[in-house]
């Protein structure tokens, strides 16, 4: 029965149903090689792809730590505007020194319209101290008036705090922009030489 099963095999062709067959073993032992090798690869595969992926990770952060390294060691140096690291602390200073200046002004015409004696008091010291120094300025006006200097810190602060309600930053770096390319149009306008009349006329013989 089986020899005529298996001389029956090549008519039936590629599709061979197995419970017509109950009488035929078939080997599964190449079948269960056949897995395990697909098993062992499948196995292989995953473990290079893990071992592709932690190192294209570590590649990754390695270079993410040395752009980090790269951009603390960048300093933006120029020759007119100064070197500019992390901080403007130098602006700073400048601007509060500024609206010292302009609280001073401000107490001064104040002054003049409500209390002309101390007005030509405070006239002669802000002749003698330079109220651009700022936190200096204050801090000997303070020693003379402790009332005066009171009021220039108060006044200072009122009106930085009026600028910052008005100030657009956004405009002002477009003034900035305009203003530097209107210097630059400026100094080409200087620099260019302009033909003379004398070479564009034709000389008729």
């Amino acid at each position: 029965m089986v020899g005529g099963a298996a001389a029956a095999l090549p008519m039936v062709g590629s599709s061979v149903v197995l419970d017509s067959l109950p009488d035929l073993v078939i080997p599964r032992s190449s079948s269960m090689k056949k897995k395990q090798q697909l098993a062992g690869r499948s196995v292989e595969l995953g473990s290079s792809f893990a071992i592709s992926g932690i190192c294209s990770r570590s590649k990754g952060m390695a270079r993410k730590q040395q752009q980090r390294k790269d951009q603390r060691r960048l300093v933006i140096v120029a020759e007119l505007g100064g070197q500019y690291e992390d901080t403007f602390n130098d602006v700073k200073t400048q601007i509060m020194n500024y609206f010292t200046y302009k609280a001073v002004r401000t107490v001064m015409n104040q002054l003049y319209e409500m209390n002309p004696t101390h007005y030509r008091w405070f006239y002669d010291f802000v002749v003698m101290n330079k109220p651009g120094t700022g936190k200096h300025f204050i801090r000997t006006l303070a020693k003379e008036r402790q009332d005066l200097a009171e009021r220039v810190m108060v006044t200072r602060l009122h009106l930085y705090g009026k600028w910052i309600k008005k100030c657009n930053h956004a405009e002002m770096y477009q003034e900035i922009s305009d203003e530097n390319l209107a210097l630059m149009r400026e100094r080409l306008l200087e620099t260019v030489i302009w033909p003379s009349d004398d070479t564009n006329t034709e000389k008729i013989g």
